[in-house]
């Protein structure tokens, strides 16, 4: 038997070439007894392995430890044999990190003097004069708790190594044990080894020289091979190593933060006492029977699971943002329980929807339940830093993000290893189409000139599909805190981010759920910030003061939802996409559940699952309604007998199929990954069965299980989409009564949401609003809003200016004249840079002082006349410089991104460069299924994963949007016009759907980009 105890998956970054999860397959499969997941400084892929483990019940022992270089004369592997140890590692990995820069480390040789839990394995160096020191230096500080690591690679000079190992051995009594120093989990792996090394030194493979493995020894080799390799002590010291490891990553236990418990109570008691206060607040008519037995029963799951402590540091975190002022707003099945309801966590009351806590809450699974708090953007970090003071840097960080290799990164590293050109890898990645589902990447780079016959193109396609997935290096999840009660690295180490003043975990939020660990959710919301500003706009300027409690309060409004119907909600929250505005006219939402429903169903989940169209014809009496039973009907009567929501399926598993909230939930996690692992289609028995079990037809119950297949990873939690319809409904009613404060306030808070601030100003206009163009001497950083003709006006900010710093801004402000600048010359005399001068002038905010942003550029220059030689000379000023349209408008692009002097295209019609075509506002004239043509400039290309390789063009002209559907043919055949074009002409079909929703079909596009080449119009891609 042996027990490999040096091991680097690919979490030692471009090193390991191969996932964790490979290497404990591999290494059951050849019949190790136990494998070390030992990368560097790092134990950042070791859940990774322990997850494989578990799910495959894999009868190998895994073992933690991680890999070290203190200098270039000393290395070793340090491995956990029991809690104390693990806990030691973690400290010396966080001390090391937290030392150096983000993915550096710095060992220190104090680090290692204070392990007292730890084993070392030694790995003496070749030919070095530091054998006999180290070897004394570990006898005395770690005399009962070493070894020597012997690795045999078949590599030039290994016997005089392997015979230095051995004296060594016999002088200082340390025994040997075997080991490999694996890299890969199989020899195949060793091209991709080669690319890795490459990357890491910044060359090719070609040039790496002695610098690449000499061969693929370094992967996990047979029980036979080892036995050649090296003497039977050897393989049996490293079990007897082995024997000595009991610890196991499911004795991780976490320690909630206790100080948010006053003395004198429990945690029980205290979350009770925080329940009973906020029922006052949320009920003040009362509580009904129904109700009150809600929260007993959530009270009651939270103390058997004991998630007192969880539930009360999130309460903590909302009212520190509610004495801030600082709007939030919480969501998931947890956050939308009544427990939550009255700890004021979410707006969302769940008396409006059917709250299933076991999804979170389940005596079968020991994870805590979710909440994500999403705060306003541009202040969650009073939140952050509200955290790290509360609870200190030692006891809180951020969890892990892996980034991982995809397409483009990796087809650019694996190119430049196997020296393709740099020009050429630019345009393979410039013009592969990772959309075109029916066309593969490796097709694609056929067809754009890559010899597929050729040794070198097969290698970089394998090459490519191999790295693609491995993990490049760890960033900062966006906001998910882990916080103990002791120091955090007692439980994982912690690293620097490259975010000052931000420390990670090593672990991602999987790894977290895997080990049943808190996260909490700290997130950030754009539209949160904007509400906030509108109701700050509507107290200033209005005189209203109002909440987002207050407007859900005053109930459905009508005409809120008529304009919603209409699809008029551009910058509204979650149903502004095209293909929610396609939508809405088709559901035609009336009240807030409608929302919800809306919210959802435009999801890959319900789409997949063939519920849209079901759904839509039952709402219009076009489809009756039966269910094969009362619990069905119970589950499914508030969708119209159709599945839309992710507790929906759970729900029905368990009432129609006998699953127990436990393993219901087990099927959603299946659901989540089944397209990866197949795990779902494990459940197909026992769902079926325990349908047929209670009297259902087996027609239902496989219809049931496709839809669940439908669903897939996409899946859409009735939770969630609850708190985004009050986000959603609040937004449109702040549209719909005050828009001007709603439109300034989206501005206000770029960037966020779905449309750049061109796309809004212009559909403001279209609104009918009077908007001012930035102006030295009447914008404010930010625009706000200004008395004009009984109403108001918006006036642009200097924010929007390109190239203006905010503290240039904002000195500019605090010394402008209450009466405003006289002069340019007065700006220029203020010390300001001439680059913030020149962006001034080029977005036309001297008009006032100078006529037009030419005359402002000679003001600019007027330093040089102020030369004694040249005071008599006539001023630049006074010569007749005036922009021509042309001019004013792609300067207002490049200037600020919008221009309220012309649009494109309207520039374009006055030119007569643009050929006959039919204007957004006039294609509502035309026949179903007449031909038309359209022009405008491309502000939107989608093409969601669902839509089985259809585009969703957005196109814009001065009257609206037009929406144009492009089938995977059509832009196959015309690729140039369909990825690069700005400006596109669309010759096409138009048909009119539901609600008399209209699209083009397009037939053939023509891209007009260069009648306006310079022009920046940023297009949203692909989004």
């Amino acid at each position: 038997m042996y027990a490999e105890l040096f091991c680097q998956s690919n979490f030692s970054f471009l090193h390991g070439a191969s996932h964790p999860e490979e290497l404990i397959a591999r290494a059951d499969f050849l019949g190790y007894s136990a494998l070390a997941i030992t990368d560097e400084c790092s134990v950042a892929g070791v859940v990774r392995a322990y997850t494989e483990q578990q799910h495959k019940q894999l009868g190998i022992k895994l073992i933690v430890g991680s890999y070290f270089r203190l200098n270039d004369h000393f290395q070793c592997v340090l491995l956990s044999p029991n809690q104390d140890a693990y806990s030691e590692l973690c400290r010396i990995i966080t001390n090391a990190r937290r030392r150096a820069d983000k993915g550096q480390y710095e060992l220190d040789e104090w680090d290692l003097k204070s392990i007292k839990h730890c084993l070392f394995i030694w790995l003496p160096e070749v030919d070095t004069e530091q054998h006999e020191h180290w070897a004394q230096w570990l006898l005395k500080h770690h005399p009962a708790r070493t070894w020597i690591g012997a690795q045999r690679l078949l590599i030039a000079n290994e016997d005089t190594h392997i015979q230095q190992l051995q004296q060594l051995a016999e002088t200082f009594n340390l025994p040997i044990c075997a080991c490999t120093g694996a890299l890969m989990h199989e020899t195949e792996r060793l091209p991709l080894q080669h690319v890795l090394t490459a990357t890491r030194l910044g060359t090719s493979v070609k040039q790496l020289g002695r610098q690449a493995l000499s061969n693929a020894e370094r992967s996990l080799r047979s029980l036979d091979k080892l036995q050649k390799l090296y003497p039977a002590e050897w393989l049996a010291e490293s079990t007897n190593i082995a024997k000595r490891c009991s610890f196991c990553m499911s004795t991780l236990r976490y320690q909630y933060p206790h100080e948010l418990i006053p003395n004198g109570f429990d945690a029980q008691m205290y979350l009770r006492l925080c329940v009973e206060r906020g029922i006052k607040k949320r009920f003040p008519q009362g509580l009904s029977d129904d109700i009150r037995a809600i929260i007993e029963k959530e009270l009651r799951l939270i103390a058997e699971q004991r998630y007192e402590y969880f539930f009360l540091t999130i309460f903590d975190i909302v009212q520190f943002a509610k004495q801030q002022q600082i709007l939030y707003q919480g969501r998931g099945s947890a956050a939308n329980s009544v427990v939550c309801y009255c700890l004021e966590i979410t707006a969302v009351d769940p008396r409006q929807i059917s709250v299933l806590f076991e999804r979170f809450i389940s005596k079968e699974r020991n994870e805590p339940p979710d909440i994500d708090v999403d705060f306003e953007h541009e202040r969650r970090e009073e939140i952050i830093q509200y955290i790290y003071r509360k609870y200190g840097r030692e006891r809180t960080a951020l969890a892990a993000t892996v980034v991982c290799y995809r397409f483009k990164s990796a087809l650019r590293e694996v190119g430049k290893a196997l020296g393709l050109n740099r020009s050429q890898l630019d345009f393979f990645i410039a013009n592969v189409n990772r959309r075109d589902r029916n066309v593969s990447w490796q097709s694609q780079l056929h067809e754009l000139g890559l010899d597929g016959d050729s040794a070198i193109s097969q290698q970089l396609v394998t090459l490519v599909n191999q790295l693609m997935g491995f993990p490049r290096h760890l960033s900062q999840h966006v906001g998910g805190f882990v916080i103990s009660s002791g120091p955090l690295y007692e439980l994982v180490p912690v690293e620097n981010a490259s975010m000052p003043e931000r420390t990670v975990i090593q672990w991602d939020k999987d790894d977290l759920e895997s080990l049943g660990l808190l996260k909490v959710d700290v997130l950030a919301l754009g539209m949160l910030t904007a509400i906030r500003k509108s109701f700050d706009m509507l107290k200033r300027n209005y005189g209203q003061t109002t909440s987002i409690a207050d407007i859900t309060r005053w109930g459905d409004d009508p005409q809120v939802y008529q304009m919603v119907q209409k699809a008029d909600t551009v910058g509204v929250f979650q149903i502004e996409s095209r293909a929610q505005m396609s939508m809405l006219p088709r559901l035609k939402p009336s009240c807030y559940y409608d929302l919800v429903v809306q919210i959802a169903i435009v999801r890959p989940g319900p789409i997949q699952g063939d519920m849209v169209h079901p759904y839509l014809r039952r709402r219009d009496g076009k489809e009756s309604i039966e269910y094969p039973s009362e619990e069905v009907k119970a589950v499914l009567s508030r969708t119209m007998g159709v599945p839309i929501f992710q507790e929906q399926v759970i729900q029905l598993a368990m009432v129609a199929a006998g699953f127990t909230g436990g393993e219901a939930d087990q099927l959603r996690r299946a659901m989540a990954s089944w397209k990866k692992n197949g795990k779902l289609l494990q459940f197909r028995q026992k769902l079926i069965s325990g349908m047929r079990k209670k009297g259902y037809e087996e027609a239902f119950a496989e219809r049931l299980f496709e839809q669940i297949c439908g669903f897939g990873e996409y899946g859409f939690p009735e939770s969630h989409s609850a708190s985004f319809a009050v986000l959603a409904y609040v937004s449109s009613w702040l549209k719909y009564y005050y828009p001007e404060a709603f439109y300034a306030s989206l501005l206000n808070s770029l960037p966020m949401g779905f449309y750049s601030a061109s796309q809004l100003v212009q559909d403001a206009k279209r609104h009918g609003i009077h908007v001012l163009p930035v102006c030295i001497n009447h914008s404010q950083y930010d625009h706000f809003l200004v008395a004009h003709n009984g109403g108001f006006a918006m006036q642009l900010g200097l924010r929007l200016v390109k190239g203006l710093s905010h503290d240039t801004a904002n000195r500019l402000l605090q010394l402008r004249p209450p009466e405003g600048f006289s002069s340019i010359a007065q700006i220029r005399n203020l010390k300001v840079n001439q680059q913030e001068l020149q962006a001034l002038a080029s977005a036309n905010a001297f008009a006032q002082l100078a006529g037009n942003r030419f005359q402002a550029r000679w003001q600019i220059m007027e330093t040089v006349s102020q030369l004694p030689l040249l005071q008599d000379q006539q001023d630049p000023h006074q010569l007749s410089l005036v922009p021509n349209d042309v001019d004013n408008l792609l300067e207002d692009y490049q200037s600020t991104g919008l221009s309220l002097a012309s649009h494109p295209i309207e520039l374009l019609l006055k030119a007569n460069k643009l050929p006959r075509f039919t204007l957004t506002k006039d294609l509502v004239n035309k026949p179903h299924k007449s031909v038309v043509t359209v022009i405008g400039c491309v502000t939107g290309r989608q093409a969601p994963g669902t839509a089985s390789g259809v585009t969703f063009i957005t196109l814009e002209d001065p009257t609206g949007n037009a929406n144009v559907i492009v089938w995977q043919a059509s832009a196959r055949a015309q690729k140039q016009a369909y990825l690069k074009s700005t400006v596109l002409q669309v010759n096409g079909i138009l048909e009119r759907g539901d609600g008399d929703v209209i699209h083009i079909i397009a037939g053939r596009l023509t891209d007009l980009s260069h009648l306006l080449s310079e022009l920046d119009v940023k297009a949203r891609h692909f989004h």
